[in-house]
């Protein structure tokens, strides 16, 4: 029997808007991952720090992906998906290949409301409109080996840094700002997740 999405707790962050809005169940056991058919990973904090806590359910979360469980990643639950970041010590998920970098040059956090670039047809962007308004916090952004992960950028600072702000893989989605502090954008983005 399915428990529907399943909101990853790692000790941090605001998760009750995102249960608010999906109607996800908060857990943070190998069995609620088994059960769920949905993954929510949201994230704030520190990529070492977090990944060290997330250890214990690696196995478990790459055994859903690989059996086609939809994964959704938020902010720093997106830069885990990847390999290393240039933030903290420890090795990613290593569900997508590629890197997390540091912003260099601009000012960080980037923080506040910024634009999405719809890049293709990523089925969590239906509705939303190009050069919609997305709210982010972040200093760090994510650098995957394949750019045609990359379902949508965002550029920011005086320099023009144009990072991916939206990664889809098959069953692998990614996002760099909150959706669940991005008004109604947001709230779309995530009920086009739940209803994958």
């Amino acid at each position: 029997m399915s428990d529907g999405i399943i909101i990853l707790d790692l000790g941090i962050g605001n998760l009750a808007n995102v249960q608010n809005v999906t109607g996800g169940k908060i857990g943070h056991e190998i069995e609620d991952i088994e059960r769920a058919d949905r993954i929510i990973l949201p994230g704030v904090g520190n990529f070492g720090e977090i990944m060290e806590s997330l250890e214990p359910l690696r196995k478990s979360i790459s055994d859903a992906v690989n059996e086609g469980k939809y994964i959704l990643g938020i902010c720093l639950g997106m830069q885990l998906f990847f390999d290393y970041s240039e933030e903290g010590n420890g090795n990613g998920l290593g569900l997508l290949d590629g890197c997390v970098s540091r912003f260099n040059g601009v000012r960080t956090p980037h923080i506040g409301w910024n634009q999405l670039f719809i890049k293709n047809n990523c089925p969590i962007l239906e509705g939303i409109e190009d050069g919609g308004y997305f709210y982010f916090v972040h200093s760090y952004y994510v650098n995957p080996e394949y750019n045609d992960l990359v379902a949508g950028t965002t550029t920011y600072g005086e320099r023009a840094v144009t990072f991916p702000s939206v990664l889809w893989d098959d069953n692998i989605f990614g996002v760099q700002f909150h959706p669940e502090k991005s008004s109604k954008n947001g709230l779309r983005l995530l009920k086009n997740f739940k209803e994958l």
